[in-house]
Protein backbone atom coordinates (compact mmCIF):
# COMPACT_ATOMS: atom_id res chain seq x y z
CA UNK A 1 0.00 0.00 0.00
CA UNK A 2 1.02 3.21 -0.25
CA UNK A 3 0.19 6.60 1.94
CA UNK A 4 -0.40 10.20 0.51
CA UNK A 5 -0.61 13.24 1.99
CA UNK A 6 0.32 17.06 2.43
CA UNK A 7 2.20 17.85 6.18
CA UNK A 8 3.69 20.88 7.36
CA UNK A 9 6.98 21.35 8.84
CA UNK A 10 6.31 19.45 11.88
CA UNK A 11 4.21 16.86 9.96
CA UNK A 12 1.11 18.50 11.01
CA UNK A 13 -1.65 17.35 8.41
CA UNK A 14 -5.14 18.56 9.66
CA UNK A 15 -6.87 20.83 12.34
CA UNK A 16 -10.23 20.90 13.53
CA UNK A 17 -11.49 18.03 10.52
CA UNK A 18 -10.41 19.78 7.80
CA UNK A 19 -6.43 20.11 5.55
CA UNK A 20 -4.18 22.82 6.70
CA UNK A 21 -3.77 24.33 3.08
CA UNK A 22 -5.49 23.71 0.22
CA UNK A 23 -2.95 23.98 -2.74
CA UNK A 24 -3.65 23.58 -5.98
CA UNK A 25 -0.69 21.53 -7.48
CA UNK A 26 -0.34 19.32 -4.77
CA UNK A 27 -4.82 18.60 -5.74
CA UNK A 28 -3.66 18.03 -9.36
CA UNK A 29 -0.82 15.60 -7.88
CA UNK A 30 -3.00 13.73 -5.80
CA UNK A 31 -5.54 13.49 -8.28
CA UNK A 32 -2.75 11.96 -11.01
CA UNK A 33 -1.22 9.82 -8.63
CA UNK A 34 -4.69 8.09 -7.38
CA UNK A 35 -6.71 8.11 -10.80
CA UNK A 36 -7.92 4.30 -11.73
CA UNK A 37 -6.65 3.14 -7.87
CA UNK A 38 -7.94 2.28 -5.17
CA UNK A 39 -8.41 4.77 -2.25
CA UNK A 40 -9.15 4.09 1.63
CA UNK A 41 -9.96 6.86 4.03
CA UNK A 42 -12.18 7.36 7.42
CA UNK A 43 -15.47 8.53 7.12
CA UNK A 44 -14.16 11.69 8.47
CA UNK A 45 -11.98 12.39 5.82
CA UNK A 46 -14.84 11.36 3.06
CA UNK A 47 -17.27 13.76 4.96
CA UNK A 48 -14.55 16.81 3.85
CA UNK A 49 -15.19 16.16 -0.18
CA UNK A 50 -17.61 18.20 -2.10
CA UNK A 51 -20.50 17.33 -0.74
CA UNK A 52 -19.42 14.49 0.89
CA UNK A 53 -19.41 12.07 -2.43
CA UNK A 54 -16.67 9.31 -3.01
CA UNK A 55 -14.15 10.77 -5.69
CA UNK A 56 -14.86 10.09 -8.89
CA UNK A 57 -12.37 7.83 -11.23
CA UNK A 58 -11.31 5.53 -7.86
CA UNK A 59 -12.27 2.56 -5.89
CA UNK A 60 -13.24 4.08 -2.67
CA UNK A 61 -13.15 2.50 0.35
CA UNK A 62 -14.06 3.32 3.76
CA UNK A 63 -13.45 2.28 7.07
CA UNK A 64 -15.25 3.19 9.97
CA UNK A 65 -16.15 1.87 13.42
CA UNK A 66 -19.69 2.90 11.83
CA UNK A 67 -21.20 -0.48 11.55
CA UNK A 68 -24.21 0.79 10.11
CA UNK A 69 -22.65 3.28 7.94
CA UNK A 70 -23.53 3.26 4.51
CA UNK A 71 -22.70 5.44 1.44
CA UNK A 72 -23.67 4.54 -2.56
CA UNK A 73 -20.14 4.50 -4.30
CA UNK A 74 -18.15 3.18 -2.15
CA UNK A 75 -17.76 -0.09 0.28
CA UNK A 76 -17.50 0.43 3.89
CA UNK A 77 -15.55 -1.69 6.12
CA UNK A 78 -15.44 -1.85 9.91
CA UNK A 79 -12.08 -3.30 10.68
CA UNK A 80 -8.38 -3.15 9.11
CA UNK A 81 -9.26 -6.93 9.39
CA UNK A 82 -11.95 -6.70 6.94
CA UNK A 83 -10.02 -4.51 4.74
CA UNK A 84 -7.11 -6.57 3.86
CA UNK A 85 -9.96 -9.58 3.58
CA UNK A 86 -11.92 -6.86 0.95
CA UNK A 87 -8.56 -6.02 -0.70
CA UNK A 88 -7.38 -9.85 -1.57
CA UNK A 89 -6.83 -10.31 -4.98
CA UNK A 90 -5.85 -6.78 -5.71
CA UNK A 91 -2.37 -5.43 -6.09
CA UNK A 92 -2.02 -3.49 -3.12
CA UNK A 93 0.42 -1.25 -5.09
CA UNK A 94 -2.79 0.11 -6.33
CA UNK A 95 -4.13 1.37 -2.95
CA UNK A 96 -3.47 4.55 -1.41
CA UNK A 97 -4.53 5.39 2.17
CA UNK A 98 -5.76 8.84 1.91
CA UNK A 99 -6.47 9.86 5.34
CA UNK A 100 -7.64 10.97 7.83
CA UNK A 101 -4.81 10.74 11.12
CA UNK A 102 -6.60 7.60 12.50
CA UNK A 103 -6.74 5.51 9.06
CA UNK A 104 -2.80 6.54 8.56
CA UNK A 105 -2.11 5.28 11.75
CA UNK A 106 -4.07 1.84 11.41
CA UNK A 107 -2.53 1.41 7.76
CA UNK A 108 1.05 2.48 8.07
CA UNK A 109 2.39 -0.90 8.78
CA UNK A 110 0.95 -2.20 5.64
CA UNK A 111 2.50 0.42 3.37
CA UNK A 112 5.99 0.22 2.12
CA UNK A 113 5.97 3.79 0.07
CA UNK A 114 4.84 7.65 0.90
CA UNK A 115 3.89 10.07 -1.02
CA UNK A 116 4.22 13.52 0.79
CA UNK A 117 3.63 17.26 -0.05
CA UNK A 118 6.09 19.05 2.48
CA UNK A 119 5.21 21.88 3.30
CA UNK A 120 7.70 24.90 4.37
CA UNK A 121 5.50 26.49 6.86
CA UNK A 122 3.82 25.92 10.81
CA UNK A 123 0.22 25.62 11.00
CA UNK A 124 -1.97 25.66 14.27
CA UNK A 125 -2.92 21.33 13.94
CA UNK A 126 -4.01 18.85 15.72
CA UNK A 127 -3.36 15.70 13.25
CA UNK A 128 -0.05 14.60 12.91
CA UNK A 129 1.56 11.92 10.76
CA UNK A 130 4.95 10.55 11.87
CA UNK A 131 8.07 12.39 10.93
CA UNK A 132 9.19 10.26 8.15
CA UNK A 133 12.96 11.99 8.22
CA UNK A 134 13.36 10.64 11.63
CA UNK A 135 12.13 7.35 10.98
CA UNK A 136 14.98 4.92 10.37
CA UNK A 137 12.48 2.44 8.74
CA UNK A 138 11.52 5.14 6.18
CA UNK A 139 14.03 6.82 3.67
CA UNK A 140 13.67 9.42 1.61
CA UNK A 141 14.18 8.03 -2.65
CA UNK A 142 12.96 11.40 -4.37
CA UNK A 143 12.66 14.98 -3.64
CA UNK A 144 10.91 17.42 -6.12
CA UNK A 145 12.29 20.97 -7.04
CA UNK A 146 10.71 23.50 -4.73
CA UNK A 147 7.24 24.52 -5.95
CA UNK A 148 5.86 27.57 -4.98
CA UNK A 149 2.28 28.71 -4.21
CA UNK A 150 1.95 32.62 -4.06
CA UNK A 151 4.49 32.54 -1.00
CA UNK A 152 3.98 28.72 0.38
CA UNK A 153 7.19 26.66 -0.70
CA UNK A 154 6.60 23.02 -0.93
CA UNK A 155 7.90 19.81 -2.47
CA UNK A 156 7.26 16.47 -3.31
CA UNK A 157 8.34 14.13 -1.57
CA UNK A 158 8.26 10.23 -2.01
CA UNK A 159 9.70 7.53 1.09
CA UNK A 160 10.12 4.23 0.73
CA UNK A 161 10.18 1.62 3.84
CA UNK A 162 13.65 0.39 4.36
CA UNK A 163 12.71 -2.45 6.14
CA UNK A 164 9.25 -4.48 7.55
CA UNK A 165 7.86 -3.03 11.04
Amino acid sequence: MKLIASADRHWGIGNKGALLVSIPADLRNFKSLTAGKTVVLGRKTLDTFPAGRPLKERRNIILTRDKSYRIPDAEVVNSVEELMKLLEGTDTDEVFVIGGASVYSQLLPYCDEAYITKIDYSYEADSFLPDFDEDPEWELVSESDEQTCYDLIYTFCTYKKTRKS
